[in-house]
């Protein structure tokens, strides 16, 4: 029987081919029954269609539009469904739900010695997640900011006077979200290393680490809708093998400055008899310590991808949300005015201290409801990431808002929809309008904080939620004192690229220099 059905394909190989690709992409249409479920034509039959929706920079428009047309779950591809509802956000995200991370992940993942460097974004396996997160979380603790604070300060005054130096002219105009990434990045180098990488001072990219990123999340995004082409491209044997030999083919700037500081930390710690984490308030410190306590889980690797993944989101997603409330602000003319009035009034009223710097505290940025309301819209209306975080179902399946979606199912929420729900967050959606934060009830308020997804949720939340924090609501107020700040070309927008993280472009503005109260 199989002598003779082996000539026979051979013989008619096109329609042999043709069938077999047919009967691949019917079982992709059928996957899981997932053929119920609305969406486009071709994501149904393949994942080529996420591919190049995701090439073209801005899925986010893509999926918030199949949501508004289609409703609450939407399928993206043979396997994968978007849901945009919050009942679904709960159920997804939620502890002890039996969700994992999908192989979207693991194509972040860095290599060191032919091998792959989990770290707490990356990693797919929940217990090392969990035994990593248990090590590290005391240096992410909000009673831990205390520590950090002097560092952020320093270099938001640093950040001020260059402002004033670089760009506060008739004459200048500033790419400011560039500019604030250039913040991001030496106040996150502070704060892990107690070293500023240099950005603010040279005013340029400090060996490339800005334009590396931006070259790998634009691979990351497209390339993990289809994780398998990451183990053809960037991890397949040869490029494994030859990095086990010590061959990098791959240059990793963000790494070697981790390197450098954690081994100018250990020689320092040598020469004086210091124990392990406990000379300095920063992240570094804060992981030595934690080696030093679980030497055995903590390994030298670890500690040095934990570093290395704070300069990944730490400056990216910063920087994203900082230049996201200073554009709807200069949008909105009225918004921007209110909110100085609030800083006036608060510094008239010794509610903020009148620095000569301009800079203002912590606790002082928390009596400012205006500048919170303020900052909540632009996360709503900006979210830093822009697709949906993937999970995948537990095997037994799982009811998802009602739908009974089967073991192995990759599915997901997209802030950029969520963010979009008229049943949580009012009227004028697509609009800037920071009061929707305050002229609202108590148990609406608790709803709408409760949908903001820009840091994730459940165990994987964004663990330097608290940094990112301090530092926007430390330099928003003392930015806005500091300088008169307006769009160069009113009529000309900002660009958005969405490779992952949705970062601006082209968001050119001139400063005046005001006087402090």
């Amino acid at each position: 029987m199989i002598e003779s059905i082996i000539p026979a394909i051979v013989n008619h190989w096109p329609i042999a081919l043709v069938v077999v690709a047919v009967g691949y992409l019917l079982s992709n249409y059928f996957n899981h029954g997932l053929n119920k479920y609305p969406g486009p034509v071709l994501a149904r039959f393949t994942d080529w269609w996420r591919f190049f929706d995701v090439c073209g920079r801005r899925p986010d428009i893509t999926h918030l539009k199949l949501h508004r047309k289609h409703g609450d779950v939407v399928r993206l591809g043979p396997n994968t469904l978007s849901f945009a509802s919050p009942k679904a956000l709960k159920t997804i995200y939620g502890l002890n739900k039996g969700f994992v991370k999908s192989g979207f992940y693991p194509v972040q993942m860095g290599v060191s010695k032919g091998k792959r460097l989990p770290s707490l974004f990356s990693t797919t396996d929940e217990s090392y997640h969990a035994n990593l997160r248990r090590s590290v979380n005391n240096a992410f603790a909000m009673s831990q900011l205390v520590q950090y604070e002097p560092g952020v300060t320093e270099c938001i005054e640093v950040f001020l006077d260059q402002t004033e130096k670089l760009f506060a002219r008739p004459d200048k105009v500033c790419d400011f979200a560039e500019w604030l990434q250039y913040f991001a990045f030496d106040v996150i180098g502070y704060i892990t290393y107690s070293k500023r990488h240099g950005f603010l001072e040279r005013n340029e990219d400090v060996d490339g680490m800005i334009a590396y990123l931006g070259r790998l999340f634009s691979y990351v995004a497209p390339v993990g809708q289809m994780p398998w082409l990451d183990l053809l491209f960037l991890k397949n044997p040869l490029v494994l093998l030859l990095d086990r030999l010590g061959v990098k083919l791959f240059a990793f700037p963000i790494a070697t400055f981790a390197v450098q500081r954690m081994q100018e930390r250990l020689s320092e710690m040598e020469a004086q008899g210091i124990e392990k984490g406990t000379e300095r308030p920063d992240l570094l410190s804060m992981f030595l310590k934690a080696q030093n306590d679980r030497p055995e889980f903590m390994t030298d690797q670890r500690v040095l991808t934990m570093a290395v993944s704070m300069a990944f989101a730490g400056s990216e997603t910063t920087a994203i949300s900082l230049a996201a409330v200073f554009y709807y602000l200069l949008r909105n003319p009225r918004c921007y005015d209110k909110l100085m009035q609030e800083l006036n009034e608060a510094v008239e009223e010794g509610r903020i201290a009148d620095r000569p710097t301009g800079t203002i505290t912590w606790t002082e940025s928390q009596q400012l409801p205006y500048l919170d309301a303020c900052i909540k819209e632009a996360f709503r209306m900006h979210p830093a990431a822009g697709l949906p975080l993937e999970r995948v179902t537990p095997p037994q399946g799982i009811e998802i808002d009602g739908h009974f979606v089967p073991g192995g199912t990759i599915v997901g929420c997209n802030a950029w929809v969520i963010h979009k729900r008229e049943d949580v967050f009012g009227s004028q959606i697509d609009s800037y309008i920071p009061e929707r934060w305050l002229d609202v009830g108590k148990e609406q308020l608790k709803e709408m904080n409760g949908t903001l997804f820009q840091f994730g949720a459940g165990s994987r939340t964004c663990i330097g939620k608290n940094i990112s924090l301090l530092e926007m609501y430390k330099l928003i107020p003392a930015f806005l004192r500091r300088f008169e700040v307006r769009f160069d070309d009113p009529n000309k927008d900002w660009k958005l690229h969405n490779a992952w993280f949705v970062k601006e472009h082209d968001f050119y503005c001139r400063f005046k220099p005001r006087k402090l109260q």
